[in-house]
Parts: C-alpha cells; sequence; structure tokens
C-alpha cells in the first residue's frame, strides 16, 4: 500500500449525489463493425447491446493508432494501450512508437544495457534474441528485430542466435513462413566476416513461452526448454519446422504450433549458455514478464529449469516498474501518472475491479498505468476469476458468468462508488477465429449485461458501457474468393454508452469530434460528481440542468 501524498479531485458544482455506483463494463474485443455477415457482433443475437446503441448518450470512440498512442492510423489497438488510455484519461507514446523513436535517435544503442550485450559478445559469448516474430505490432515488430540484428554486425557481435516465437493471431493464421523465411534469409546475409546468425528454437505464443498472469507456466516452461535446454522436436530449420507441422496437421495455426529445435550434426545450434547475452525483444508488457521471471529470479519454483545459465538479461523495455521485472532494459516505458485510479484514492472513493486471470492485468496493472498492486488498500479491491487453461473456442462463455456473479454482489454490498470490470470474451473467443463460438462469445456478454445492468437500476446506479479494442466484429475476409478466418484486432471504432439510473442529474454529450477511449476517464470523473483533471481528455458529457423534486 502507498503512503506517498495522492491527488484529489474538486467536486462539480451543483451534482446531486446519488445512491449507486458508477458501474464500467469493458467488453473486451467488441467493436462496432460492417453490420453483416462478417461482423461477428452483428450476426450474434444481442438484444440488450442492440437496445443499448439506441440510447440518447451513446458515442463511438477511437481504439486504435494515434488516439492510443500508437505510430499510425494503420495500427491496431490492443488491450495493454486501450486500458492505459481508459485509465489514464491521456494519450502516451506507447512500445511500438517508443522504440521506433528509440531506434530512430540511436538512443536504444547507446545506453549502458546495449554496453553490457556488446561486452557478453566480445567475451565470446553469444547474443540470444526471443520474440514474436511479426509485423503485428502489439508484442512486437519484426523490423525492430532487423534494427538489433543490423546493430550487432555493424558493432562486431560474432555469434547471435534468434528464438522466433511464431503468431498467427495479430496477423494471418498461417503466416508465419512471410516471416520466418525472409529472416533466414536476412540471417544468412549477415553470416560474413566471422558471424554466424541463426535461428535456434521456436513455437507458436500461445504454447511457447508468451503466457500471461500466470495462467498456465507449462507454456512458458515449454520455451524454456527449447530456448535453454535444447529440448522439443528437431529440425533443421524454422521454415523446415513450420512446413512440417502445416504438412501434418492441415488444421494447424501458428500460435498453436508446438515448440521446435533446429540442429545440425552437432547437435542444438543455439542453446543459452553461462556467459551469454539475452534480448526479449517484445515490448509489450503482459506476456513477456514470466519468461523474465525465469531467467532473473533466483527462488524462482513454477517449474524444474534444470539448469540456469549465467547471462546477462535485458528486456526491449521494463515489462513491470513495480515489481523491476526486467532488471536490464533498453527502452524506457512510459511513465504514467496521476491515473484515475490515483485521483479516485486521494479523493476517498472506493472501488472495485475484476476480471477472469485473462484480462486481470488489464483492469488492475495496466488500468492503473503498468503499476501492480494496490494504489490504496483501503479504498479498493481487485478479484482475479481464474481462466480455463483451454482453448476458448471450446469454452466461449470463459467465466462471464462468475464475474458477473461477482459484480452483482459488490453492486448490492454497497459499498464500492466505482466498479470496472472486464468480459474478456469478445477478444479471447475473437483469436481462435471460430464463428460459431464467436458468436457464442459475444451473446454471453449480452446475457450478462442484462444481469448487471438490472443490478445497477435496482442500485440507482448509472452504467457504462464501452471496449478497448475491436476484434469479434470482423470474422473473416475473402481472398481469392475463399473465406479466410481473422483472428487480430481490427480499427473499427468501439461503442461508448451511458445508462442512468440515478435519475438525480441531466447528463448530455458535449459532442466532442473525433474522441478516443482517452475521454472515458474525465467522463467518469464527470458522472460521479468530480471536475476532471486538466490534464485528461475532456469529458464526454456535460450536466446541462438538474431534476429537482
Amino acid at each position: 500500500m502507498t503512503t506517498r501524498v495522492l491527488p484529489s479531485l474538486n467536486h462539480l458544482e451543483g451534482f446531486i449525489n446519488y445512491s449507486g455506483p458508477v458501474v464500467a463494463i469493458i467488453m473486451d474485443g467488441v467493436g462496432l463493425g460492417s453490420r453483416d455477415e462478417q461482423d461477428g457482433v452483428y450476426m450474434a443475437h444481442t438484444p440488450v447491446l442492440d437496445q443499448l446503441l439506441q440510447e440518447p448518450l451513446v458515442q463511438s470512440l477511437k481504439a486504435h493508432g494515434t488516439a492510443v498512442g500508437l505510430p499510425t492510423d494503420g495500427d491496431m489497438g490492443n488491450s495493454e494501450v486501450g486500458h492505459n488510455a481508459l485509465g489514464s484519461g491521456r494519450v502516451f507514446s506507447q512500445g511500438a512508437k517508443l522504440v521506433n523513436e528509440a531506434i530512430k535517435s540511436g538512443a536504444v544503442f547507446e545506453g549502458k544495457v546495449w554496453d553490457e550485450l556488446k561486452k557478453v559478445a566480445a567475451a565470446g559469448g553469444t547474443l540470444h534474441c526471443i520474440g514474436l516474430v511479426s509485423d503485428g505490432n502489439v508484442h512486437s515488430h519484426i523490423e525492430q528485430l532487423y534494427a538489433l540484428l543490423d546493430q550487432c554486425a555493424l558493432d562486431g557481435v560474432k555469434k547471435v542466435r534468434v528464438h522466433a516465437l511464431l503468431d498467427g493471431r495479430d496477423v494471418d493464421q498461417k503466416s508465419a513462413m512471410s516471416y520466418v523465411a525472409p529472416l533466414e534469409e536476412k540471417l544468412e546475409n549477415l553470416s560474413t566476416a566471422g558471424r554466424d546468425y541463426r535461428i535456434a528454437s521456436g513455437g507458436g505464443r500461445m504454447v511457447t513461452t508468451m503466457d500471461r498472469y500466470n495462467a498456465n507456466w507449462g507454456v512458458v516452461e515449454r520455451g524454456w526448454k527449447a530456448h535453454v535446454l535444447g529440448q522439443g522436436r528437431i529440425f533443421t530449420s524454422a521454415s523446415e519446422a513450420i512446413q512440417s507441422f502445416y504438412d501434418e496437421d492441415p488444421e494447424m495455426t501458428d500460435q498453436y504450433m508446438d515448440s521446435f529445435v533446429v540442429s545440425d550434426a552437432t547437435g542444438p545450434v543455439g542453446t543459452i549458455e553461462d556467459g551469454d547475452g539475452v534480448i526479449f525483444f517484445n515490448f509489450r508488457g503482459d506476456r513477456a514478464i514470466e519468461i523474465s521471471k525465469a531467467f532473473e529470479e533466483p527462488a524462482f519454483a513454477e517449474f524444474e529449469r534444470v539448469r540456469v545459465p549465467r547471462v546477462y538479461y535485458a528486456g526491449m523495455m521494463q515489462y513491470d516498474g513495480d515489481a523491476k521485472i526486467p532488471t536490464n532494459f533498453l527502452v524506457q516505458p512510459p511513465e504514467i501518472d496521476g491515473t484515475l485510479s490515483e485521483y479516485l484514492c486521494g479523493s476517498g472513493v472506493s472501488s472495485y475491479a475484476i476480471s477472469e486471470t485473462q484480462k486481470f492485468g488489464h483492469v488492475t496493472y495496466f488500468w492503473n498505468g503498468n503499476r501492480s498492486g494496490y494504489i490504496d488498500e483501503k479504498l479498493e479491491k481487485y478479484e482475479e476469476v481464474p481462466s480455463d487453461k483451454i482453448t476458448f473456442d471450446l469454452k466461449p462463455w470463459m467465466k462471464a458468468g462468475e464475474i458477473t456473479d461477482k459484480v452483482i454482489d459488490a453492486i448490492e454490498g454497497g459499498e464500492y462508488k466505482f466498479i470496472r470490470l472486464n468480459f474478456a470474451n469478445g477478444d479471447m473467443v475473437g483469436h481462435t477465429g471460430v464463428e460459431q463460438a464467436v458468436r457464442v462469445a459475444v451473446e454471453v456478454v449480452d446475457l450478462c449485461l442484462a444481469r448487471v445492468l438490472k443490478a445497477v437500476e435496482n442500485s440507482q446506479g448509472i452504467a457504462v458501457i464501452t471496449a478497448d479494442h475491436g476484434n469479434a466484429d470482423c470474422l473473416w475476409k475473402e481472398k481469392d474468393g475463399t473465406r479466410m478466418p481473422v483472428v487480430a484486432h481490427t480499427l473499427n471504432p468501439v461503442p461508448f454508452i451511458i445508462k442512468d439510473y440515478s435519475g438525480c442529474n441531466d447528463f448530455d454529450l458535449t459532442g466532442i469530434k473525433s474522441p478516443g477511449l482517452a475521454n472515458v476517464a474525465s467522463t467518469l470523473c464527470t458522472l460521479l460528481g468530480f471536475e476532471p483533471p486538466e490534464d485528461y481528455w475532456p469529458s464526454l458529457v456535460t450536466i446541462s440542468n438538474h431534476i429537482t423534486e
């Protein structure tokens, strides 16, 4: 629990207090799509959402690109930057943009961490690069890996090994070869003048290395075995591994591809050994923290590591600023202070946050400006509902029902003035690309909305319904006359809906043009009866007049 002085908010003049809470409902991955058979939200039976979209206090919000701090408006939003914007009320340069800026300026190669990595290489160590190999720009970008490799060559690094995690989630489902084949060619071209650059291991992101929120440490263990121990299915190249998996199972997609190890006549070509350097080149934090712990924590006990090489480990960024994970990192993360949670705690507002494991960190860590733990444990309660360890198309209802039960209890208990929750279904099931499952996922969220709204109505509170980005709103795209499943996020806007059951204040839309997720925090301040901070993006609503008895 923090002991520092927290900022506080001024009360809105003339605001009439009401008994119930403000309940912010984040329908993760539920965007406003094309409203045709391609749109999984439109195709689902959603009578509650359909009715809500006819309410007077409705707006669409930008949830991608520059509106959430990404480099261009061609960049899809994601849950990390979305929740940062929702919880901070402003837009900060995010991972992709920060790394691009640091590479362009050369700053990434001018600090102590890069110097230490060069010293490792100069002493005969191998430099290992682990990360997601795609241009999805959500967790990583292959051009940033290329920049690292080019700098390694310029700086005289003799031996580099890449451990290639396959995407198929933020990009096309079976696109791995379009990234791995050019990467292999680049590594071969760099392997001149005594340099030896190769891919050493890899695997699909959902089964190898990139677990998050302690959901399934077996994923990290498979990565450890492949990258560090050289244990896994053996191939002569990453391309051979990918093609073999495709040939053996025509239904195989990249994100679920098993781990593999590249070997030659002498054995694995790139196990991680004492004296080596390791860069985890993803910039996004949630799926980078656990593997970082495996390399850095002396008392690590999540799985048997067998051997723990003494390496210089660095992340592209520091993925958890409070826990200092990892210790060494190449690019400074955005410094996000003055979050909505800090202001509410400083103003004595009690709050409750809940989601299942897959999105728990989003309504806590990312919402709170990339900070772990409570801001004020006396005023806050965070509750995690454990996610199932299963591909979510097989159980698209996930834990929405359990979350709903707990939220209703929190509303009826009357202890909390602000409640925020995340229904993960639209995003997690959307990433599977299974149309029927996606529709069920959206319908489940709609059913749960009805239950939560009834509780808000009974308490005479206010409900705010929105999303952090799109996903379920695009099921497929057509290519050469064939429907290809879309498993990535979308560039579509997201809904923003206020349903006021309090009957105490008259709220009107302010008419802001092209609003984004960062406008939500100020709006929540207004709905709670506070003047938003001056540096926040402005509120989407204002009080026009008051109802008197």
